[in-house]
């Protein structure tokens, strides 16, 4: 597989045959010949960029299917717990993947569990287009239990998260962190609520993300008309 880029950004993969896009086509034998760095034209005198694809690059394109967490607020989760190298994360709520599969291309292990199986098929055939060796999939309710244990972080996208927090209690290591991520206030409270009785965790804080974009051209700077708004309530609490 090949990745090529126009001036604008746009990024178009080839496999093999002809490439067609709205910019014209290049011929198969010109794609297959070229490498990296190679600057190719379409027959309507369009020029692109080959690339060294990138896991971004792929990311962009996995299949969608249920609602996924944005780039925005992945990346805070990462941040404010320290996710690394080194790090095991359980995740439920898999939805389509995307979640697990950027987790999985920084920490060491992601485990996921999933209830519904064709959202597990959708997540299974991201996986193998990202080519991803360290995720376990796991097909079941995670509100009827964890198998796993000194895990260390829990990451729940689920209708009713405070359902697994008895369960958390022997999966997360000690000081080890579970994170909530709801759309809506009810579920941060009831999950908070929940939290807060059980003596195992300490609630820390609940955030949400806005992302503003800028449109730069020359001189002419201005945010984008349409910010990224509410996504969802983030929420982290902690294994004592």
């Amino acid at each position: 597989m090949k990745a090529l880029i126009t001036k604008k950004g746009k990024i178009f993969f080839h496999k093999k045959g002809d490439m067609h896009t709205q910019f014209g086509f290049i011929k198969e034998d010109i794609l297959t010949n070229s490498k990296p760095g190679d600057i190719l034209t379409t027959n309507t005198g369009k020029t692109m960029s080959v690339l060294d694809i990138g896991f971004m690059d792929k990311y962009k394109k996995i299949k969608r299917g249920a609602q996924i967490i944005p780039l925005k607020d992945i990346g805070h989760i990462i941040a404010e717990i320290g996710l690394n190298k080194k790090s095991v994360v359980l995740e439920s709520g898999s939805g389509s993947g995307a979640t697990t599969t950027f987790l999985a291309n920084i920490v060491k292990k992601v485990i996921t569990y999933e209830i519904r199986e064709d959202f597990y098929k959708i997540v299974k055939h991201n996986i193998d287009f990202l080519e991803m060796k360290n995720i376990k999939q796991k097909l079941g309710d995670i509100y009827e239990g964890i198998k796993e244990k000194n895990v260390d972080v829990i990451i729940l996208d689920l209708p009713e998260p405070w359902k697994v927090i008895p369960h958390a209690k022997k999966a997360l290591k000690n000081g080890g962190y579970i994170v909530s991520y709801s759309p809506t206030i009810p579920q941060v409270s009831d999950f908070v609520e929940e939290i807060n009785k059980a003596d195992e965790f300490i609630y820390l804080k609940t955030t949400e993300t806005i992302q503003r974009d800028w449109e730069v051209e020359g001189r002419k700077i201005r945010p984008r008309s349409q910010a990224i708004g509410h996504s969802g309530f983030i929420t982290f609490a902690r294994k004592i």
